[in-house]
């Protein structure tokens, strides 16, 4: 299952540098408790840390991912009666559809031509540490055979690209989420100044229970979005292997073969 190799991964990052910086601005409490619920790999750092800049700290939940293996011991985190901001990987189970009944609840998605890129940087990179899967750094694998190793999955070691999006988003479309995409978070960063990105970004917070931008929301999300506070951003990555750009035709092509209609189904053509 997704969330238990996930859940045994662990992140070798740099601490956190955003709350000070959250500090300094003020906050109207939530009212009602906020899940970013995100496929693993498609911005949840960028995203969580711009939703960081309008919730009060002491509404900050961010001791870990919330993911089903730890659901129970941190419930505490979605209470209805002690609104938090929280963030996690939760597949869509019966527990997850409990658990979440009073939150709203928000899914993060990606291009999954892209998600295989970012998944396969952050599995070749010195900072992610899995014991099913650290053989596989330091020039052993390809950066191509890597690649199809996340799109077709690992026979008991990982899971593959369509039951990642199945599980994380596919499954929770239709149920009352609001469904975000990653590239247009990144696209109207870049056109922040203009009258839509305010509007989207005043529906995409008001999603999480910020129901009113405040004067210097743009300040807010420059922070948030700054790529210095993001430990999982590529930059501070290293592997050693380089990268592309853009996903290899063949894989693309693969990409289709196993999940076929995913991308279209996401929004994207």
């Amino acid at each position: 299952m997704e969330a238990d190799v996930v859940l045994a991964a662990k992140v070798i990052s740099r601490p956190d540098t955003l709350g000070a910086e959250v500090q300094k601005f003020s906050h109207t409490p939530l009212r009602r408790t906020a899940f970013l619920n995100s496929v693993p790999k498609c911005g949840t750092h960028l995203l969580r840390n711009i939703v960081r800049m309008f919730v009060p700290p002491q509404q900050h939940y961010d001791r870990e991912f919330i993911q089903i293996p730890n659901l129970e011991q941190h419930k505490a985190a979605l209470h209805p009666q002690r609104p938090m901001f929280s963030v996690g990987h939760l597949l869509f189970a019966d527990i997850s559809l409990m658990a979440l009944k009073h939150a709203n609840n928000v899914v993060l998605v990606r291009d999954p031509y892209d998600y295989v890129l970012a998944r396969t940087r952050f599995n070749l990179s010195d900072q992610f540490d899995h014991p099913q899967q650290n053989h596989l750094k330091n020039g052993a694998v390809s950066v191509e055979q890597m690649m199809n190793l996340v799109i077709f999955g690992i026979p008991g070691r990982g899971p593959a690209l369509r039951e990642v999006f199945l599980f994380h988003a596919v499954a929770w479309m239709g149920t009352g989420v609001h469904v975000v995409r990653y590239e247009d978070i990144v696209e109207n960063l870049n056109r922040l100044e203009s009258a839509e990105a305010e509007s989207f970004f005043a529906d995409l917070l008001a999603r999480f229970g910020v129901d009113t931008l405040p004067p210097d929301w743009r300040g807010r999300v420059r922070v948030g979005s700054d790529r210095r506070h993001s430990a999982t951003a590529r930059e501070h990555l290293s592997s050693g292997q380089t990268i592309p750009e853009t996903l290899p035709d063949t894989q693309r092509k693969l990409v289709d073969h196993m999940a076929p209609g995913l991308r279209e189904l996401l929004g994207y053509a």
